[in-house]
């Protein structure tokens, strides 16, 4: 006969409290668990009223195991408080100093000055517009000196090959410059008194484009929803064709003829200029003579400005000072459009930084995710003390590194 030790049920008892002892097993680690140390810098150029998070998109990072520092007051011009990015959980730094030395990851609009680049720690990671034409030597110096890798967001592309901040904001200003041309229409701007649009019994206002690229895009659009008779002008064929599809029998599309646009301008009421900027300089297209046979009180609206310009009576303003006269006709001549709805600007910005900050992370920070992802390593222009873009290389004659030269030494 079995003793108890052997029997079955001892076997089966024995087993049991195996099953229920605690076991010795890994813990699953999550993929960059350290987290990153942001900074959201408060602005210092000139009427730039954007910055680069939302408290939402702060609070989404926090809880992913990041560390956010916000100076006090970045977000006063967008309407985003000290107390709401404090309430999600970032450390409010109160000086430009403190913010800096809080973190290696530095996110915000504008390249860092000279100033800003002096407190920036060493081997730091800058993601910043480059605003190339505007650059000189002395920062690209500056920024190697400290090893900071610099990042260009305008140069980014996502996963399909588009350009998503230049695309935001270029969505924003094509719909903004339609309001601002109805704002100086008006007669309590010494406009032409007119409503941009048409009501019935009306001929509608006349509204010129020039250039089929995202901003005419959306120009067109608003113009449209508002009743007003478009035309678009560009010379690329496709981006016609595009426009035209997305935009139906709605608008006059044409290449720039200097008859058929000469025309155009003299029964306009609005012009917009959003023509791309070919190596790094806007054409102009519309003479100083074309825009002296205007209709009096009618407006331009240059959104490509900050690249030259369209027109050639067109030169810079400010958003305290937006328009000047020349030839009776209203010139809204104002660089960073979207900056007029810094809310919505801000917002739109937000929803691309995060998501890379987050995948930075996954990768294993923003080193990783450079040399791992060609749309990200695109953005690059300084890398551990060198200049890294080509293009900025050649216009200030400097010498400079491949970024794939970099990769190849990982591997």
């Amino acid at each position: 006969m079995p003793t108890p030790s052997t029997s079955g049920f001892a076997r089966l008892a024995a087993q049991a409290q195996q099953a229920l002892a605690p076991q010795e097993a890994l813990q699953a680690v999550a993929e960059g668990a350290g987290g990153l140390a942001i900074i959201v810098p408060k602005e210092v150029e000139l009427e730039e009223t954007r910055l680069a998070l939302t408290p939402d998109a702060v609070a989404l990072l926090i809880s992913r195991g990041h560390q956010v520092t916000v100076q006090a007051g970045a977000g006063d011009l967008a309407k985003f408080s000290d107390r709401e990015f404090s309430d999600a959980g970032a450390q409010i730094a109160y000086t430009a100093e403190e913010a800096y030395k809080a973190g290696d990851v530095v996110i915000k609009i504008n390249p860092p000055t000279l100033e800003e680049i002096g407190m920036i720690k060493p081997g730091a990671a800058v993601i910043s517009a480059l605003q190339t034409s505007q650059i000189g030597a002395e920062f690209v110096q500056a920024m190697n000196a400290r090893k900071i890798t610099g990042v260009a967001f305008e140069l980014l592309e996502d996963e399909v090959g588009n350009i998503p901040v230049v695309r935001a904001m270029s969505e924003i200003a094509g719909s903004t410059v339609l309001l601002i041309a109805a704002e100086y229409l008006s007669s309590a701007h010494d406009g032409r008194g007119i409503i941009l649009g048409g009501i019935t019994g009306v001929p509608p206002t006349k509204v010129v484009i020039l250039g089929a690229g995202t901003v005419g895009e959306y120009a067109a659009r608003t113009a449209i929803g508002l009743g007003a008779e478009v035309k678009i002008f560009d010379n690329h064929l496709y981006k016609l064709r595009r426009i035209k599809q997305e935009l139906g029998h709605l608008v006059f599309t044409s290449t720039i003829d200097v008859s058929n646009l000469q025309d155009a301008l003299l029964r306009a009421d609005v012009v917009i200029g959003a023509l791309r900027a070919d190596e790094g300089h806007a054409p102009m297209v519309v003479s100083d003579e074309m825009v002296s046979r205007m209709k009096p009180n009618s407006v331009i609206v240059d959104v490509s400005i900050d690249q030259g310009g369209c027109f050639e009576t067109s030169h810079i303003t400010t958003h305290s000072s937006p328009v000047f006269k020349k030839y009776g006709v209203i010139h809204f001549c104002v660089p960073n459009v979207p900056a007029r709805v810094a809310h919505t600007a801000t917002s739109a910005l937000s929803n691309i930084f995060a998501p890379i900050l987050l995948q930075a992370d996954k990768q294993g920070g923003i080193e990783e995710l450079l040399f791992s992802k060609d749309w990200f390593m695109n953005g690059v222009y300084c890398y551990k003390g060198a200049l890294t873009n080509k293009s900025l290389a050649r216009r200030l004659n400097m010498r400079y590194k491949d970024i794939m030269l970099f990769r190849m030494a990982r591997i």
